[in-house]
């Protein structure tokens, strides 16, 4: 006998309930609040029992984009999305979203549907608390639960099902006492201190009491991509202005949930003082001592410079810093901003400003390109949903803009709060000019002649905004840029993109390193 007909007939007339619901039921007790994905057999089931249990559904167009928003969601809500997919190709597609959560340590689970298998209890849906848990504990990231074809449409009795309470948060570890008076110790005696925040510390809301000790101490810091906003980018402690001497200079380094990986040099000359002192703070104890060796470990504007120097620039076509800087010029204080790209993503970690914590989204530890839409959908289902009136800027490069790009038709469906920039150069870091581009063409076929860098030039990507219902702009000049800018945040009834054209050959700034030497900090 069938394990549903046994089910069926030793349950009678008592009320039934199917294991979609039960599974939509413990995400619910879970606090589990939102789920992106893509249906199919046998998980369609899941997705309409998670809605009527009030669990939000967003459809994606691509499993990896989904993972990478239901990724998002549970760094901005510190409790993990749900990323449901089909099994085989489903599940391979959400594999770049799994390995990019547990790389930025973002609590992440997906659920993913597999061929029948007989099941002889309901012991198997207990998992999904030791997945809750699993993903929010110690250090953050993504676990896989498996659910069999059968399973989402076995029948039993209500009454028989037990659903585990929610998951309490993640206790909290302090670091030993000694280790705490040490490194007290090793900051008093430091003539050139430095504090450096990291995501991790954007994840913990660890900002208030991170920003006593900046005060009380008059201690510089120094926010990583993604720590930007935990104290206010326009603090005048931060020393973001001058990076690279900060970091050369320094004698004792506080690591606030940064890692020592390639975002910062790994912690090793010459970008350091060869005998620096790391003072290190994770939650992770296999993260403390990599690539150094830290003094203590504690388990438990270059922006203003560079919009002086280069916004005032009138010529045409405009380049990043003009652009970032007119951009900057009418940010929300409170909005998201989420960035991906190689030069738009890089120099926009200096010029575009951070106010709040976690607000800020961009390719992190991964350098991970296609993240850009699934992350702004995310932030925008959550400022929707919390009905706080914030928008997501999401500035993307043409080409890490064309990794997600038909994600704008969920932007549309679900009018989003989202503003699109897409700072256009026709290319991959550089491109060519329309005319340049027919010129080479005279000399053979594009697959023979063309850079491998270059896209095709001038390419109306607004249009992608406009076949869904929403709306778009083609600028090129500083003025059309700062009207098409300024009309997309008065108009809070649909998503906007905007197409910015700059010089083809725009590069970041090249870093000057004479001035180091010049004076110390």
């Amino acid at each position: 006998m069938s394990e549903t007909n046994r089910a069926a007939r030793s349950d009678g007339d008592e009320e039934q309930v199917s294991g979609a619901e039960v599974i939509a039921q413990a995400l619910k007790t879970q606090d589990v609040e939102y789920m992106f994905g893509i249906v199919g057999i046998p998980v369609t089931e899941i997705a309409v029992a998670a809605q009527k249990m009030g669990i939000r559904y967003v459809g994606m167009r691509n499993e990896q984009a989904a993972c990478y928003a239901a990724s998002a969601i549970g760094y901005l809500t510190g409790r993990p999305g749900v990323c449901l997919v089909v099994s085989g190709p489903g599940l391979i597609h959400a594999l770049g979203g799994m390995a990019n959560a547990n790389m930025n340590c973002w609590p992440l689970i997906v659920i993913g549907g597999s061929s029948e298998r007989s099941q002889e209890t309901m012991g198997a849906f207990q998992e999904f608390p030791q997945a809750v848990r699993s993903s929010i504990y110690g250090r953050p990231g993504a676990c896989y639960v498996d659910i069999p074809a059968d399973f989402v449409n076995l029948q039993v009795n209500v009454n028989s099902v037990r659903y585990m309470e929610c998951c309490t948060p993640p206790p909290v570890s302090m670091a030993e006492t000694s280790a705490i008076c040490m490194a007290a110790t090793v900051i008093r005696n430091a003539k050139k201190p430095l504090l450096i925040i990291g995501k991790g510390a954007a994840y913990a809301h660890a900002e208030e009491g991170i920003r006593k000790l900046v005060e009380r101490c008059k201690l510089p810091f120094l926010p990583t991509p993604m720590g930007k906003g935990v104290i206010p980018d326009n603090h005048p402690n931060c020393v973001a202005a001058a990076r690279s001497r900060a970091l050369q200079f320094a004698d004792v380094i506080v690591l606030f949930g940064a890692r020592l990986n390639w975002i910062l040099h790994f912690g090793l000359p010459p970008r350091y003082q060869p005998d620096v002192k790391f003072i290190q703070v994770d939650i992770c104890a296999e993260e403390l001592g990599n690539n150094v060796k830290p003094a203590v470990t504690l388990l438990g504007d270059i922006n203003a410079v560079t919009k002086q120097e280069l916004a005032s620039q009138k010529s045409l076509p405009m380049n990043y810093y003009t652009v970032f800087y007119h951009v900057q010029e009418q940010l929300p204080r409170d909005c998201f901003v989420v960035s991906e790209g190689a030069n738009t993503m890089d120099i926009g970690r200096t010029v575009l400003q951070n106010y709040l914590p976690r607000h800020r989204l961009d390719a992190g530890t991964f350098g991970t390109m296609g993240v850009g839409l699934g992350f702004a959908i995310a932030a925008a289902i959550l400022a929707k949903a919390r009905n706080t009136g914030q928008r997501v800027i999401c500035v993307e490069g043409d080409s890490a803009f064309g990794f997600s790009g038909m994600e704008v038709e969920t932007i549309c469906r679900y009018n989003l709060p989202i503003i699109l920039l897409v700072v256009n150069n026709n290319g991959i870091y550089q491109g060519f000019d329309v005319d340049s581009w027919q010129e080479m063409l005279k000399f053979g076929d594009a697959t023979a002649v063309a850079p491998p860098v270059c896209l095709l030039p001038n390419s109306h990507y607004e249009q992608v905004m406009t076949a869904f219902g929403g709306k778009g702009y083609f600028v090129q000049t500083p003025e059309e840029l700062q009207k098409s800018l300024r009309e997309s945040l008065a108009d809070t009834t649909a998503p906007s993109l905007i197409n910015i054209m700059i010089e083809p050959q725009a590069t970041r700034k090249a870093q000057d390193f004479h001035w180091l030497t010049r004076s110390k900090i």
